[in-house]
């Protein structure tokens, strides 16, 4: 069977492109046998393969997952559903500056006595290295799901707790905002908890990539947190 992958960010720069075709034997295939079919073809990018997770239909796959040439099938290297008509846009990626008060905004409540907003801004010095710019990247249609995830597990975590997140991609320049996080709750201490989880949690399973630029050269950045599983449960 023949199947089509896409791939993001640094995988994509040593795959070649944004999507490969791959021929797999028989009718379905589980996802580490993929993975390691795929490692075979591209010796050169085995290590980051081997750090690789597989999305079948945009959610993350177990390693026994099959898979069939029916399957909509992402390569999501280590990072750094449809939206209901009558609700507001809680999970948005833009390629346009992001209004922090426009995220706010989304999470007011006249119950609520407590909302934080996060903005994320581009750093010029990073451990003495001077950055120019940012990249990012992303697997738009899961990073949605994956944001709007987040923004459900908050609401169980806490209840009546609220969560808008908009992220950019493309170039952000030094100074500007690639993510804006808002939470509201009735009372203060959870606001303070959920807005920290949901920075975390992003982190850990939203399929966004960050490519820093210097005045010297380029790196795709992965999450930076220890081992990277976005299977893994919720930190507590």
């Amino acid at each position: 069977m023949k199947l089509t992958v896409h791939v993001f960010a640094g995988l994509a720069d040593v795959l070649g492109g944004p999507r490969i075709d791959i021929e797999a034997p028989g009718p379905a295939i589980a996802a580490e046998q993929l993975k390691s079919l795929l490692a075979l073809r591209y010796p050169a990018a085995a290590s980051l393969l081997e750090l690789t997770f597989i999305a079948v239909n945009q959610a993350y796959a177990e390693a026994d997952a099959m898979i069939t040439e029916a399957d909509e099938i992402a390569l999501i290297p280590p990072v750094s559903g449809g939206q209901e008509p009558e609700a507001p846009a809680m999970a948005a990626i833009t390629r346009e500056p992001i209004d922090a008060d426009a995220v706010a905004a989304l999470v007011l409540r006249p119950d609520h006595g407590a909302t934080l907003t996060f903005i994320g801004t581009t750093r010029e010095l990073t451990y003495g290295k001077r950055t120019t710019r940012l990249e990012y990247d992303a697997y738009e249609p899961m990073a949605l799901a994956t944001m709007r995830q987040i923004g459900g597990e908050i609401a169980a975590r806490w209840p009546g707790a609220l969560c808008a997140i908009a992220h950019r991609i493309g170039v952000v320049a030094i100074g500007e905002a690639s993510v804006v996080i808002a939470v509201s709750t009735p009372h203060r201490a959870a606001c303070y908890e959920a807005s920290r989880y949901a920075i975390e949690r992003l982190k850990q399973i939203v399929p966004i990539w960050k490519k820093e630029i210097w005045e010297d050269g380029s790196e795709w950045q992965g999450h930076q947190q220890g081992p990277w599983n976005p299977l893994a449960n919720a930190a507590d």
